[in-house]
């Protein structure tokens, strides 16, 4: 018989026998055949901070708030230049008395803000351990203490202990501005993710090698953050210096308050205003520098 038996299949090529070519998209895996349907979804772009391209610090940070100082400063000197001062308001003025009491001022600041920084942040590091964490809640009410204490009214216990001077000054800054930096690390270090320091730990990792490379890293915008809070506290206590002989711009604002002479009272205010938003503004570019490249991309 020439016709075919209905029984006997006629033979199906399987797939990728012979040379002919294969559709396009068509692929096989293990005899089986698989065809791409659409386009695999593009990847989303990296983050600037991650591919190393982003700019940490934009040119509005950098300008605008030094342009509005220089700005504010500027029309103070043209308002001074055309006062007419009496012979009180020129000899609290004279002499480089200014200059003598602005030196002063960031004297006080930044002594005082070493001191909070050497005593508040390796405190807050022992008070997160398992040994001394018992003790924390203990630290925290003294610190609350002192910032809930007036400052004057502190300033004056201390000079009446201590006696008149820079000193009892810098002690009543210090215990004033101790708070913020003390609580933003023990609240830094107490928010690391437990599984992290535990997989440190498993890599074999000292205590103080989880602490320095992974503990601190992750607590620094916290820590910062207080840093900077009490920066800008520091400024306006060192204020209340003067009546502790500490001088300062105090000194020009009481003087203007009790010789009731405004323009010296709106210099020594305005002085003041001027700092405290510089160290702010300082303190703000440290955040960004210091804080770590990894903790960029979320923020």
């Amino acid at each position: 018989m020439h016709g075919s038996d209905p029984r006997i299949p006629e033979h199906t090529p399987a797939p990728g026998d012979g040379p002919g070519p294969r559709p396009e998209g068509e692929h096989e895996v293990k005899g089986h055949l698989f065809r791409d349907t659409g386009e695999g979804e593009p990847e989303p772009p990296l983050p600037a901070a991650a591919t190393g391209r982003g700019r940490r610090i934009g040119w509005p940070k950098l300008t605008v708030l030094p342009a509005f100082l220089v700005l504010l400063l500027l029309l103070t000197w043209l308002w001074f230049a055309q006062a007419d001062l009496d012979s009180i308001s020129k000899n609290a003025l004279a002499d480089g008395n200014v200059w003598l009491r602005l030196r002063q001022h960031i004297e006080l600041t930044v002594i005082s803000t070493f001191f909070v920084l050497i005593i508040a942040i390796p405190l807050g590091i022992l008070l997160t351990r398992k040994k001394l964490r018992k003790g924390a809640p203990f630290a925290m009410a003294l610190a609350n203490i002192g910032q809930a204490t007036p400052a004057i009214g502190l300033l004056a216990l201390l000079v009446i202990w201590i006696g008149i001077g820079e000193k009892a000054a810098l002690i009543g800054i210090i215990i004033y501005a101790v708070l913020p930096v003390l609580s933003n690390t023990i609240a830094g270090l107490n928010a690391n993710d437990p599984t992290l320091l535990e997989a440190a730990r498993g890599i074999g990792m000292s205590p103080w090698g989880v602490l320095g490379k992974v503990e601190l890293p992750l607590a620094v915008p916290l820590i910062l953050a207080g840093v900077r809070t009490a920066l800008v506290l520091n400024v306006g206590t060192a204020t209340l210096a003067t009546f502790g002989g500490g001088g300062g711009l105090g000194d020009l604002i009481t003087t203007g308050i009790t010789n009731q002479r405004m323009p010296v009272l709106m210099l020594g205010s305005i002085l003041t205003i001027a700092l405290a938003l510089l160290v702010d503004w300082l303190a703000s570019l440290a955040e960004l520098v210091l804080r770590p490249r990894g903790l960029e991309a979320g923020s």
